[in-house]
């Protein structure tokens, strides 16, 4: 209902086009690659996937995100616009803010907004650890939302093996003055270094 509703208001709008939707992240990513140029994501999902995560993985995938939510911002906000959300907006906002926001995010040079996670590296070169080629496997998938096991299948390796290149990557960028402990402070590394595909 709501898709139809969107798209029959989006009719009426000469420069902006839905082009397709999915019960989830994992759904969509499924149908890659899809031609959207802002990507409008649903804060909680049916499915019950990480927000967070989900935000990840589509901006390792260079796409630009809304979330759009009946939740108020808070906490989940805060951390969606550091994984690299280009805004949060509750539902109660009018129809012309959220086609405001979709034009605003479409028109920017840069594939993936930086939220504030990567405000501290504005303005000064960043230390950028040289990985492996397995180590960027490895990371790049974790960092993406996988779990660890599938992270270590999609490289190619043992779990094990996929947590020591983890390990691996944290105490280098560590070395570098930027440590990242979490999944998330992984994607925002990747993001930050021009890594991620």
């Amino acid at each position: 209902m709501l898709i139809d509703g969107l798209a029959a208001w989006l009719a009426d709008v000469p420069d902006v086009r839905l082009t397709g939707w999915a019960a989830s992240v994992a759904e969509l990513l499924r149908t890659e690659p899809f031609p959207a140029d802002v990507v409008l994501l649903e804060a909680r999902l049916a499915d019950g996937s990480d927000p967070v995560e989900n935000v990840c993985a589509l901006v390792l995938l260079r796409r630009r995100v809304l979330v759009v939510s009946a939740m108020p911002g808070g906490n989940l906000a805060r951390r969606m616009i550091e994984a690299g959300a280009g805004g949060y907006l509750t539902k109660n906002h009018r129809l012309e803010s959220l086609l405001s926001k979709v034009r605003e995010l479409a028109e920017e040079k840069t594939a993936c907004p930086p939220g504030p996670a990567a405000d501290h590296t504005a303005g000064r070169d960043c230390v950028r650890p040289v990985l492996s080629p397995q180590e960027h496997a490895v990371l790049l998938a974790y960092a993406s939302g996988m779990t660890l096991a599938a992270a270590a299948r999609s490289a190619g390796v043992r779990p094990g093996t996929a947590k020591n290149y983890l390990e691996r990557v944290k105490e280098k960028y560590r070395k570098a003055g930027r440590p990242a402990y979490t999944k998330l402070e992984l994607a925002v590394r990747l993001r930050e270094d021009g890594l991620a595909i």
